[in-house]
């Protein structure tokens, strides 16, 4: 994997050592470079597992993807800068149904610096533009809000998101390392499964300093601050032109 392309891809120029500081750049870089997005989901387009795929896809064709690629492909970085980094499986929270999701149906990272655990996480969507450290029962304040841990039962840890004095689960997790391949089974139902929530509408999103970016097949949405501006649309040449200015992505399956 061509590591320079990587970084060059994400702007960071900062040093390269394992380093907190290191790990909060190059995770908030990503996060505002790399859009989270299920495209391919939506053309028939297949998602593998495979690193260089991956790579291809997110580096050199500059697209984005979803948290099996995003975060498999950041723990190639963060392990080639020396980082001591573990993927780990995650159940995500279900508002509708007040219940958790299926093992492996997220993908996250851990890294361990000076004897302490942090959550690093490029592929949840809206999330902490910093790592957050394992610290049970103690808010952490993020510039995309405030975010605590704690014990749901024995076996798993949760984070959550507070806002307005209210804890809002996002996902449990246990801390066990995971290989790459344990997530193909939720990677492929993602992708063919029509429960799958990633099946039901196309969408790329990108945050930004101050808000956030989203386009799916029939409407731009632009967060900045408290406005939120809204643009309906159905042509899908205007779908293209926003496509194109606001994430440099090209329509799937048009390579020039």
């Amino acid at each position: 994997m061509n590591y320079t392309a990587y970084l060059e891809r994400i702007g960071y120029t900062g040093e390269l050592q394992p380093t907190l500081e290191v790990l909060r750049q190059l995770q908030k870089r990503h996060l505002l470079s790399v859009p989270f997005e299920n495209l391919d989901i939506h053309h028939g387009v297949p998602i593998e597992l495979d690193v260089e795929r991956i790579f291809n896809k997110v580096v050199l064709q500059k697209r984005g993807g979803f948290c099996y690629e995003l975060n498999g492909l950041y723990f190639e970085l963060l392990t080639a800068i020396g980082f001591d980094v573990r993927r780990i499986s995650a159940k995500v929270y279900s508002s509708s149904e007040g219940t958790y999701t299926p093992e492996y149906d997220h993908l996250a990272l851990l890294v361990t610096i000076a004897g302490e655990d942090y959550l690093t996480d490029v592929g949840f969507g809206e999330f902490s533009f910093a790592p957050l450290k394992m610290a049970l029962n103690q808010v952490q304040a993020d510039a995309r809000g405030n975010y605590i841990f704690d014990r749901y039962d024995e076996d798993y840890y949760r984070i959550s998101r507070v806002e307005d004095g209210e804890i809002r689960p996002e996902y449990i997790f246990r801390t066990a390392a995971r290989a790459f391949d344990e997530f193909t089974g939720m990677c492929h139902f993602h992708q063919t499964d029509p429960g799958s929530h990633f099946r039901q509408r196309s969408m790329i999103t990108l945050p930004t300093e101050q808000g956030r970016i989203t386009l799916t097949e029939n409407k731009l949405k632009i967060k900045e601050g408290d406005l939120t501006r809204e643009t309906a649309f159905k042509d899908a040449t205007e779908y293209e032109v926003y496509l194109w200015k606001y994430f440099g992505v090209k329509p799937v399956g048009r390579n020039s």
